[in-house]
């Protein structure tokens, strides 16, 4: 039985894969820079992801998948920062695959976009195995949960580009060690970009959206050169 439940589980991550390489070629094709968003349940993923679309909606075409086990409220709160959005509805299942992006993009055109968010399900195990297509996924850890999440869960945040520290603004009630959290994300992932910031108070955001737009940039400068190089 236990050999069995491998295969299965090997067959299933290879189909996953090849899907996720097929996304990741439609978005570059596209020119869409695809950011997905990985945490436990209650880091203020939402929130941010709220500040980022606000932001960034102002001079980008910007859009979002969310993922959630139940209801769409998630969906129905970010719209108001961009009409761009969908939710996911997994039931039972504790993470986004790529079969699930790619029934959600029906009907949308990428070209049309430049950012595309994927706002996984709340959960730093299962994510981790799944590519979406992403060209980047950000890991967040909030100040309410503790130091020692990367130590925890160390493969959600080697498969990650960048960590995003959350709710800044409850550090020091909550009595979280910003330095031990780096200490542990650098101890993990060495030379991982981390931002700190707070959705509330808007503290380090701005850095973060210089970041992604950035990223946009380099990812078109990249899109560019690819193009020229195959132009005859």
């Amino acid at each position: 039985m236990s050999t069995r439940i491998v295969e299965v589980r090997a067959k299933v991550m290879k189909q996953n894969d090849l899907l996720a390489r097929s996304l990741r070629q439609r978005f570059e094709a596209a020119g869409v820079c695809v950011v997905g968003l990985v945490s436990s349940p209650g880091s203020g993923k939402t929130a941010l992801l709220e500040k980022l679309l606000s932001n960034l909606a102002h001079d980008l075409r910007v859009a979002a998948l969310v993922g959630d086990l139940a209801t769409e409220n998630d969906a129905a709160r970010l719209k108001r920062a961009s009409p761009n959005v969908r939710q996911i509805t997994t039931g039972t299942i504790c993470h986004l695959d790529a079969q699930m992006i790619e029934n959600a993009l029906e009907g949308w055109q990428l070209d049309d976009l430049d950012l595309l968010f994927i706002e996984n399900v709340g959960n730093l195990v299962c994510p981790s195995s799944y590519d979406l297509g992403e060209a980047l996924r950000f890991v967040l850890l909030s100040a309410t949960e503790g130091e020692d999440k990367p130590l925890k869960y160390p493969t959600i945040f080697n498969s990650s580009d960048v960590a995003i520290i959350t709710k800044m603004d409850m550090a020091e009630p909550a009595d979280f060690d910003v330095a031990a959290a780096r200490r542990n994300i650098e101890s993990v992932r060495p030379g991982m970009r981390i931002f700190e910031v707070s959705s509330k108070t808007g503290q380090g955001m701005q850095p973060l959206f210089q970041h992604l737009r950035d990223q946009l940039a380099h990812s078109r400068e990249s899109r560019l050169a690819v193009q020229t190089d195959e132009t005859p």
